[in-house]
C-alpha cells in the first residue's frame, strides 16, 4: 500500500485516488464530497455543475453530496443537514495493488451540537477498482442518549441526454412523490424523464437498478439503505438554480441511496453502516 497525499481540486483540499488499473476519483475533504469518478477505460460518470460554488461552508452542486443527519427539509435543520458543508478529517488514503481507498471522518463539535445536540462519529469510505465505485457511509452514537437521523448519498449521475435516458429496476415499488405530494406505485419497467420535475422516494429497494444512457449502462446497488431517491429538477425548476446552467437538468439524474422514510435510531454505543455501489458495464 502506498499513501495518497492531500492535493487541491477546485481550490479545496482533495484526494486524487488512482488505482493501478487506471480508475480515478477525486474526493474533497470539504463535505467528504466525491466530485469525479472515471472508471478504468471509461469516461466521467458523475455530473458536476460548472457553475457550482466551491467555497468553505457552501454546498456543491453535483458529484456525491453526503446527506446527514437530515434529508431535505424533513426536520428543523438546514436543508440536507450539515455534513456536506463541514470539513472532514482524513483517516487514511492508500493505493493498493488492485484498488485505491480513502476514509474520512466527521465528529460532533460545538457548532453541530448547537443545532443537533448529539455526540456522533460519521465515516465515509470511498473505494475504486476497475469499473466499480464503492461508497460506504457509517455512523456511531458516541453519546449517552439515543438519537435518530436520516442519511443519503446524493449521487448525481452524468447523462448524455435526459430525453433518451431511463432507469430500470423500480417496477412494483411504492414511492412518495415529493412534487405532487402523494403516494404511488411504479408500474413501468423503465422510468423515463420528460423535462418536468421528478422527485420520488422509492421504498424497500431490493434489486439492482440500471441506468441506461444511449449505449452506456451503469449498475446501481445498495446495501443497508432501504430507500432510493430519484430526482431531476426538470426545465422550469432547473432554470431557477444559480449554481447550475439552465440546461443542466438534461445532463444529470440523481439516484440516491437513502434512509429517509424510516430514520435510523442508534442507542449509545451502537453503529450503522450502508453502501452504494456503482458499476460501469
Amino acid at each position: 500500500m502506498s499513501p495518497i497525499p492531500v492535493t487541491r481540486s477546485h481550490g479545496l483540499e482533495a484526494l486524487e485516488l488512482v488505482s493501478p488499473d487506471g480508475a480515478r476519483a477525486t474526493l474533497l475533504l470539504h463535505g467528504a464530497h466525491l466530485v469525479s469518478w472515471v472508471p478504468a477505460g471509461g469516461d466521467e460518470q458523475l455530473y458536476l455543475s460548472p457553475t457550482s460554488a466551491f467555497a468553505t461552508g457552501q454546498a456543491i452542486r453535483g458529484g456525491v453530496p453526503v446527506i446527514f443527519p437530515q434529508f431535505n427539509a424533513r426536520g428543523p435543520l438546514q436543508k440536507h443537514g450539515f455534513a456536506r458543508n463541514k470539513p472532514w478529517q482524513l483517516i487514511s488514503a492508500e493505493a493498493g495493488k488492485d484498488d485505491a481507498l480513502a476514509v474520512l471522518r466527521l465528529a460532533d463539535d460545538g457548532a453541530t451540537r448547537m443545532v443537533w445536540p448529539h455526540q456522533f462519529e460519521a465515516e465515509i469510505s470511498i473505494r475504486i477498482s476497475g469499473r466499480t465505485l464503492e461508497m460506504e457511509l457509517a455512523c456511531e452514537n458516541r453519546g449517552d442518549a439515543p438519537f435518530s437521523f436520516a442519511a443519503a448519498l446524493h449521487t448525481y449521475l452524468r447523462l448524455t441526454s435526459s430525453m433518451s435516458a431511463s432507469l430500470q429496476g423500480l417496477s412494483g415499488l411504492a414511492y412518495w412523490d415529493s412534487v405532487e405530494k402523494r403516494a404511488g406505485t411504479q408500474h413501468e419497467d423503465l422510468l423515463r424523464l420528460d423535462g418536468s420535475e421528478l422527485d420520488r422516494i422509492y421504498q424497500d429497494l431490493r434489486d439492482t437498478l440500471t441506468l441506461r444512457d444511449t449505449d452506456r449502462r451503469v449498475r446501481i446497488t445498495q446495501q443497508g439503505f432501504s430507500d432510493v431517491v430519484v430526482w431531476n429538477p426538470g426545465e422550469e425548476k432547473g432554470a431557477q438554480f444559480s449554481d447550475m446552467p439552465a440546461d443542466g437538468y438534461r445532463q444529470m439524474l440523481c439516484v440516491e441511496a437513502a434512509q429517509v422514510l424510516q430514520p435510523v435510531t442508534l442507542a449509545p454505543g451502537e453503529s450503522w453502516a450502508a453502501m452504494q455501489i456503482l458499476e460501469l458495464e
